[in-house]
């Protein structure tokens, strides 16, 4: 065999080897891409919280808004009872001065 026709097949087996590695670096890129999608989790959507966690929310507030009308409730009648007694003690004064 000549040295031309060693060359000629040296080229060929060159040619066919490059074909074979740009496959084989095609397809570990391929698979490499496949393996990043899968292993990627979609944006986790945020979540309003269970319904136990609502209903403490909602029974909370309402403990809550409950106290602050029986504190309403209990300053007006403090207020009620203030103004009673100032009148009476006034009216007695009024008594104990025309005495």
């Amino acid at each position: 065999m000549s040295d031309l026709e060693n060359a000629a097949r040296d080229a060929v087996d060159a040619a066919h080897n490059s074909e074979q590695l740009a496959l084989i670096t095609a397809l570990l890129q391929a698979q490499q891409l496949t393996q990043q999608q899968t292993c990627q989790h979609p944006p986790a959507a945020r979540s309003s919280g269970s319904a136990a966690k609502w209903i403490g929310i909602g029974v909370g507030g309402s403990v809550f808004l409950l106290a602050v009308a029986v504190s309403a409730v209990a300053v007006a009648v403090s207020a009620v009872a203030l103004t009673v007694c100032l009148l009476v003690l006034r009216s007695v004064w009024q008594d104990i001065r025309k005495a």
